[in-house]
């Protein structure tokens, strides 16, 4: 559950209240990631059942009284195992991309640990980019032996192109952010 993660990772940041957290999240980890605030509040009642964190009630006079949350240690050992543990071939949900949120905390761990991240989903790119035309090469071969399926394997190549530009663009991408943190080295 990333969801859980991003939220962990802002709070080792710093402690924050519901309503900051949530603001933060929307405003960093929210260009790939969605959440709504009553799923934040919902995780972070679990992770606080999880001992992953802590919060403190503030009262306040002249405001509402606050609940501030804090990260414990054992948060703090599931958020580093977390942006260790990366499947490429898990791909992004409808709510968020799992990969970009590991980037966006790739500063919490040795720049060796993400070089590794963005060299695996490099290599996977480009798994998948022959995949994609080992797909074209069948559906060309299924053109030949029945023409009737011309009118369809148009758009099946379509969507293979998709894939294949997607790929593409990832691949650029990982090669500049190699580029850019092999640099920093």
């Amino acid at each position: 559950m990333s969801l859980r993660h991003g939220l962990l990772g802002l709070l080792n940041y710093e402690p924050m209240t519901g309503y900051e957290l949530n603001k933060f999240f929307n405003e960093s980890l929210g260009h790939f990631w969605q959440a709504k605030a009553s799923q934040i509040y919902r995780e972070l009642d679990a992770m606080e059942n999880n001992s992953w964190l802590t919060s403190e009630r503030v009262i306040q006079d002249e405001k509402p009284n606050k609940r501030v949350y804090s990260i414990t240690e054992a948060g703090k050992a599931e958020f580093i195992d977390w942006l260790l543990t990366f499947d490429p071939l898990k791909p992004a949900t409808g709510k968020g991309n799992a990969f970009l949120m590991r980037v966006f905390f790739g500063g919490e761990l040795e720049s060796e640990s993400t070089l590794e991240l963005l060299r695996i989903t490099r290599e996977y790119s480009l798994k998948h980019t022959k995949q994609l035309q080992e797909i074209v090469d069948e559906v060309n071969a299924m053109v030949d032996e029945d023409e009737g399926c011309a009118k369809n394997a148009k758009y099946w190549k379509l969507t293979a192109l998709y894939g294949e530009m997607l790929n593409k663009t990832g691949i650029e991408w990982t090669d500049r952010a190699i580029k850019i943190l092999e640099e920093e080295k």
